[in-house]
């Protein structure tokens, strides 16, 4: 994992004070140690927490450690979440390039400003 001050780490213990109450646009990453398009998408998500820094949380869960992964129905990884006060509001399966994730982000914020 890195030092990044704006990537989250999210797991069964803090998930409900983290993901549940959060009020701002969350993204969770979902992903484990021995998977290769883990480690590809991993780096776009740190971006993408730096890039939006305040405006969104961002943030990782390790399915090998948390079975909140299970819970949420990810079958397969790496799984990008858009959460809102804990509720799925969208979510990408695989390893994606970095404007389609900025897309969804735009579009869920922009909806969330006409709300």
């Amino acid at each position: 994992m890195s030092d990044n001050k704006n990537l989250n780490t999210f797991t069964d213990a803090n998930w409900g004070e983290e993901v549940g109450k959060s009020t701002q646009l969350t993204i969770v990453d979902v992903w484990a140690p021995w998977c290769g398009p883990c480690r590809v998408i991993g780096p776009v998500v740190e971006e993408l927490a730096n890039d939006y820094a305040g405006k969104i949380k961002v943030g990782k869960l390790n399915a090998d450690d948390n079975t909140m992964a299970h819970q949420l129905g990810v079958s397969g990884i790496p799984t990008i979440l858009f959460m809102r006060e804990g509720k799925e509001v969208d979510r990408v399966v695989g390893a994606v390039p970095k404007p389609m994730l900025v897309e969804k982000i735009e579009s869920l914020l922009q909806g969330e400003a006409q709300a």
